[in-house]
């Protein structure tokens, strides 16, 4: 037999040419653009076979008769089509209307005149259940004129494509249509984002957040009818290939059971090891509210932005919640007594969804295709680390260098940058080295102004300089300078070069500031008053900029940093056998705040401590006091700087317990 395929490099077409080519005898012409001439090599080895058999036939669907050339219909005509497939077609909620009536409506209508000038046999039309609309209840495969609520553009293109081909077309016709078609039963493949698929990216956040044995909440709706590619497939090459009278028919190529939307994702979050969707909310009730008001609603400004930046971190078309509600269910009797006997049925989803699972994440999931490295992230990109001549700062340094960023660092001991900076050669790498005292406001100007200057700025902020006092307060009475200098330091020095640098970042309108608190600001840590309370102000700007800031593309990160062994804490003798974090692995968390850019990064133990105080404040504070009174003041803090720590077996078994939390 003599076929004739539209759509032939596409996701159902490509396997349905493979199909026919598999009957014996079966020719092939396939329409295709003749820019898209060097995919032919790759179509045939797919198919496994030559062009003898699958010929390339240079059109474009647009265009009248399919934009054949006058020889070509005429050798097609001579040849003798025994069918042609149309299969071409915009199969995307996210298409524009524009190009979706360019391809689905005007598309059919030349593929209509097409297969009248080459005197085809039969006209096998891809349609798709969309073409019924929204329709209240059942939809029987001889309604059509029932269609009802289809003015979303796709559905409006199916419903018009699929009048055309009954109303204008010359040649016998049958139609087509598949629900939501998803990848191989057997293989999971898949070739786009589509239907099911913009929950994948919903159920993955909820498995990154929670553990799989939390009980999530799920939202309820109407029936999705999701069907395999395979199955398509078998049902096109079977039906139009059988003995019995299909022209002028319509057939649903639907699940026979169809499945809520709650147990859809249900089905996909098992597949994907996500928690278990256990409380469904409906989402029909919220069908009492008046179209209008919801309009409205969503007309505000701070709805629609929260709306919109919520759809695109997920990846979802801004329409798709208007689907949610699915109320057509589809009769498939015809598809029924059409398959009887073939042996072709539809798999049960709860049988294949792993695959499509697998597939998806394998090789589908948009976050695979973005650069996650550190050298993707800051290579060529300007770098600042303040205090980055030694500690935490320094190892950052390295990393940033090391990735290929221009990096800069800063510090009051010129010896010192000179040795860092000795140190990055050594390794194959530089550092731009500042002298600048960020506890001095001037030299802070001079500083940021020089960098606008030499740099035009940073892309990449580090306030990692900072300055820590372990001390009672009962011990710092007469020492309230304590308080002031590391206010002056931890806090307002970080603002002044960070209000430095702010204008050159939103004047390119891109930017990422990483401030690095502590863990004792969600611990209320005792001893540390002077400390905390500058980094607590610290984070409280920060939350506050980062608002101010959305919009501009500036970024924020809150480091809430638990114990470092660096020069900091060395006065603190007890910290010499507390379990700490190496300067190495905190530069690491920078890292990943510059290529994740969260709002705040913390260990467990610190989020423990911030929810304690939160809801049993009580508590905390006792807890909090035990350890204060088991762990005394420094000999540095005391004023004694030979006197030699001296802990109780019970304060070395607490230290151990409770790792990384400042004493």
């Amino acid at each position: 037999m003599q076929y004739f395929v539209t759509g032939a490099t596409g996701f159902i077409g490509k396997r349905l040419v493979k199909a026919l080519l598999a009957r014996k005898g079966a020719v092939v012409h396939f329409l295709l653009r003749r820019e898209s001439e060097g995919k032919v090599a790759e179509l045939l080895d797919y198919w496994g076979t030559t062009k003898a058999r699958a010929v390339p036939v240079f059109g474009d669907l647009t265009g009248k008769k399919l934009g054949v050339s006058a020889e070509d219909l005429k050798s097609l005509k001579a040849a003798g089509i025994d069918a042609v497939f149309h299969l071409a077609a915009i199969y995307d909620l996210k298409a524009d209307a524009e190009s979706q009536i360019a391809a689905n409506i005007d598309g059919t209508r030349n593929v209509v005149e097409f297969a009248k000038a080459v005197d085809a046999g039969h006209l096998h039309h891809g349609s798709s259940i969309a073409a019924a609309g929204l329709y209240e209840g059942v939809f029987r495969e001889d309604m059509f004129d029932e269609a009802e609520n289809y003015d979303h553009p796709y559905f409006n293109t199916k419903h018009e494509s699929e009048k055309i081909v009954r109303r204008e077309s010359k040649v016998p016709w049958t139609v087509y249509r598949p629900a939501f078609v998803v990848g191989d039963s057997t293989t999971g493949e898949m070739d786009k984002i589509d239907g099911p698929y913009y929950f994948f990216k919903l159920i993955q956040r909820m498995r990154q957040l929670l553990p799989p044995w939390f009980p999530a909440i799920g939202l309820e709706g109407g029936r999705l009818n999701i069907v395999p590619v395979d199955f398509v497939v078998a049902c096109n090459d079977h039906i139009a290939h059988s003995k019995a009278d299909v022209k002028g028919k319509c057939f649903h190529l639907v699940d026979p059971i169809g499945y809520r939307v709650g147990d859809v994702l249900g089905i996909f979050s098992k597949a994907a090891h996500a928690p278990k969707m256990s409380v469904f909310v409906n989402a029909a009730l919220l069908g009492f509210i008046p179209k209008s008001v919801k309009k409205g609603m969503m007309a505000l400004a701070p709805v629609r932005r929260i709306r919109n930046a919520v759809m695109k971190d997920l990846g979802l078309p801004e329409d798709i919640l208007e689907f949610i509600n699915w109320p057509t269910r589809y009769d498939r009797r015809d598809l029924d007594a059409a398959l009887k006997g073939s042996g072709i049925e539809c798999p049960n989803l709860n049988d294949y969804a792993w695959r499509l699972w697998d597939y998806w994440e394998r090789h589908l999931d948009p976050d695979l295709f973005i650069d996650r490295s550190l050298k993707g992230t800051v290579g060529g990109k300007v770098v600042l680390v303040t205090g980055g001549s030694s500690g935490i700062g320094l190892a950052a340094a390295h990393k940033f260098a090391e990735a290929g960023a221009i990096t800069i660092i800063c510090g009051r001991d010129q010896d010192k940058l000179d040795e860092a900076c000795k140190e990055a050669k050594a390794k194959g790498y530089s550092f731009v080295a500042y002298p600048a005292d960020i506890a001095d406001m001037a030299d802070c100007d001079r500083f940021t102004q020089l960098l606008v200057a030499n740099h035009g700025g940073v892309d990449f902020l580090i306030n990692n300089a900072g300055r820590s006092i372990r001390r009672a307060i009962e011990s710092s009475y007469d020492r309230f300078h304590d308080f002031e200098r590391t206010m002056q330091l931890n806090y307002f020095g970080c603002l002044r070069v960070t209000m430095g640098l702010l204008p050159s970042m939103a004047a390119k309108r891109k930017g990422h500031v990483v401030n690095i608190s502590s863990i004792g600001v969600l611990t209320n840590a005792p001893r540390f008053s002077a400390y905390v309370a500058s980094k607590a102000a610290l984070d409280a700007w920060t939350r506050c900029a980062s608002s101010e800031f959305a919009d501009v593309g500036i970024t924020f990160t809150t480091i809430n940093m638990p114990l470092v062994r660096t020069p900091m804490i060395a006065p603190t003798k007890i910290y010499q056998n507390v379990p700490t974090l190496s300067p190495e692995e905190a530069a690491d968390m920078i890292a990943q705040a510059c290529i994740n850019k969260p709002v705040r990064i913390a260990t467990r133990l610190g989020i423990f401590g911030e929810l304690l105080h939160a809801l049993a404040p009580r508590v905390a504070q006792i807890s909090m006091n035990t350890t204060f009174r088991m762990f005394p003041d420094s000999a540095a803090a005391k004023g004694d700087k030979s006197a030699k720590p001296q802990l109780s077996p019970e304060a070395i078994a607490m230290q151990q317990l409770m790792q990384g939390i400042h004493f």
